[in-house]
């Protein structure tokens, strides 16, 4: 009974080693980015420790316009440049966990 339950189990499994890999073809290249698309410019990134504090400046084209300011113990905080005065206003719209609270069931 053992012998036959076995072998029952390797012939039904016989054809899955037996299948051969998909051929796969080559990904063909990307289109090129529109007109107009080619001047986006990636933000430089300075990290510079001051006192205890890690500070991230962030400048696009040398003009600084967000620094974050991560202190040792507590939560980051970040400092932007709204109007491109070059005056930094602290940003502490940051979303928060919002748990949804739906009514399920009332009685």
């Amino acid at each position: 009974m053992r012998r036959t339950l076995i072998t029952l189990l390797l012939a039904a499994s016989m054809p899955v080693f037996a299948q051969q890999p998909p051929k796969l073809e080559p990904l063909p290249e990307p289109p090129p980015p529109p007109p107009g698309m080619t001047d986006i410019e990636e933000p430089q990134v300075t990290i510079v420790q001051r006192g205890e504090d890690t500070v991230t400046e962030y400048r696009i084209r040398g003009k600084l316009y967000m620094v974050k300011v991560t202190p040792p113990h507590g939560v980051p905080y970040y400092l932007v440049d709204k109007e491109g005065t070059g005056q930094m206003v602290r940003d502490d719209t940051a979303p928060t966990l919002a748990v949804p609270m739906w009514v399920i069931k009332s009685w």
